[in-house]
């Protein structure tokens, strides 16, 4: 059985009174969760959701995100998360490039829904979470409540058949929806099951949104289907998460780089229990020497597992073990099971190690293609590789390091300028909390790197200072000729930094 909702029926017989889902004060037990899961399933049923229909979910981090996660799988339908910090526009898009036939959301955004209902993209049921359910509204626990008792069999499906839809956060033009199998999730939570050890006995914290691989699958759905419990925040709060850690004994959380910021930036962290953490997942961005250091002092008993992975293969391809975490600082590691990496030049050769390229990705828990767009599935997925769009390069060990994206890295008279290798240097100044470096055009060299920096709290340095600091380090040429300070960096929902964003900032003098 292929089917992800199929392993709440084992559990259930297995665990039933065992905690599944937990926030704030709700509880539901194994028990509760599968009650809940059969007569939504019938419910969205008797909506007339079939067989490959797809069901939108534009919800805040609550139980009934997960509860829908199963059932929507149960009747073999697809579920699409919405990302709910963007735009009316862009949710009008998605909603209709996937032929969303309903939505589930919450009150926040029932007007904004109701005129997009009207709009081409259409949608033939609106569901509400909380509030008043009127007119072409249908009520959630309504929903349930019409069918006490519910027995609904998971649907048959095969390992290429459409589990999820989620979209590409928009770093290009128009975002993406890419296309998740029952294969892919399997194949990765299998990987993260068998890479981190996951048991009965682990719970997660999910303070990353769940419309986001980060906050889904890293590794809450593994942990899921290991038997253990999760820990939901509605939204990311730096103390809320540290008072969760505390309270639910939580193993595993991920957390994007501005998270961790905040956590280590919490005034009394040292006073709250941490001891049972054994993984922080962590990714999107290199962690320099000192936070890492920070890190394993506020989680004394955890590995700090810096990850590579994308939408485009369920999350978590590789991570860095432990025992090298200081040795092969910098790097992500090595691939979890059934992940195969490569790096190529342009002409698809692979290269020898140490020399950078395109990262590949091979496995099962890459994706199946684009939806509704051949052009760009055929770009991405070459004779069976993932080309990811990322530049790397692994080591003699067979550690993959992540040196730029191919529109991020900086040409400077003829010279490639990797911008994380100047943003390590900036992040071991003591003044500077963030930093992020951009190409700037210059008429002379082609660009020059520009650097901006958050600085801590409290803290300041001129740039002439900055400047020495990186000379000191750096080539010259490597060298940001600006910096600029800014109060946070724009970053997607998964941490990365927007550095389109950050190119079009003017300058100012």
């Amino acid at each position: 059985m292929h089917n992800f909702s199929s392993i709440l029926d084992y559990h259930f017989r297995q665990r039933p009174d065992a905690v599944a889902i937990a926030q704030e004060d709700r509880r539901l037990t194994v028990r509760d969760l599968h009650r809940r899961v059969n007569r939504l399933a019938a419910g969205l049923t008797d909506l007339g959701i079939r067989r490959g229909d797809v069901v939108g979910l534009l919800l805040y981090n609550r139980p009934e995100f997960l509860e829908l996660v199963y059932a929507v799988n149960r009747i073999g339908a697809v579920f699409l998360p919405l990302n709910y910090r963007l735009s009316e526009e862009e949710w009008a898009y998605i909603l209709g490039h996937a032929r969303v036939k309903a939505l589930v959301t919450e009150p926040e955004f029932l007007r904004a829904v109701d005129r997009i209902a009207a709009g081409p993209a259409g949608l033939e049921h609106r569901i509400l979470v909380d509030g008043a359910a009127e007119g072409p509204w249908t009520g959630y626990e309504e929903l349930l409540a019409r069918h006490p008792g519910a027995q609904v069999d998971p649907a048959e499906v095969e390992p290429g058949d459409l589990q999820r839809l989620m979209y590409t956060s928009g770093t290009t033009s128009r975002p993406k929806g890419v296309c998740i199998t029952y294969g892919n999730l399997q194949a990765k939570n299998l990987a993260h099951i068998v890479h981190f050890g996951l048991t009965s006995a682990d719970t997660a914290l999910v303070c990353g949104p769940l419309y986001h691989v980060g906050g889904l699958d890293m590794p809450a759905l593994a942990v899921l289907q290991a038997g253990g419990g999760v820990v939901l925040q509605r939204r990311f709060d730096a103390v809320g998460a540290l008072d969760a850690i505390q309270e639910h004994r939580v193993t595993h959380t991920w957390l994007a780089p501005a998270m961790v910021n905040a956590v280590l930036e919490v005034p009394d962290r040292e006073s709250y229990d941490t001891s049972s953490v054994r993984c922080v997942l962590g990714g999107g961005e290199k962690t320099p020497e000192p936070v890492l250091r920070r890190i394993m002092h506020a989680f004394p008993h955890a590995w700090f597992a810096d990850a590579y992975g994308l939408t485009e293969t369920v999350s978590g391809d590789t991570f860095l073990d432990r025992e090298h975490a200081l040795t092969k600082l910098g790097s992500v590691g090595r691939p979890v099971p059934f992940t195969r990496v490569r790096i190529v030049d342009d002409s698809g050769r692979e290269v020898p190690a140490g020399e950078l390229g395109e990262i590949t990705l091979r496995g099962p828990k890459v994706f199946s293609g684009y939806w509704r767009d051949e052009k760009a599935t055929a770009a991405a997925l070459k004779d069976g590789w993932f080309h990811t769009g990322d530049i790397g390069h692994l080591d003699g060990d067979g550690y993959l390091y992540i040196d730029d994206r191919k529109k991020d890295m900086i040409v400077s008279g003829g010279e490639n300028i990797a911008t994380p290798e100047v943003e390590r240097v900036l992040y071991e100044h003591p003044a500077v909390l963030e930093a992020a470096v951009v190409g700037l055009p210059h008429p002379r060299w082609g660009e020059v790197p520009r650097a901006f920096v958050v600085f801590r709290p409290g803290e300041r340095a001129a740039p002439d200072d900055l400047r020495a600091f990186c000379a000191a380090r750096l080539a010259k040429f490597k060298v940001p000729a600006r910096f600029d300070v800014v109060d946070e960096l724009p970053r997607t929902p998964s941490g990365k930094v927007l550095k389109r964003t950050l190119r079009g900032l003017p300058t100012k003098d």
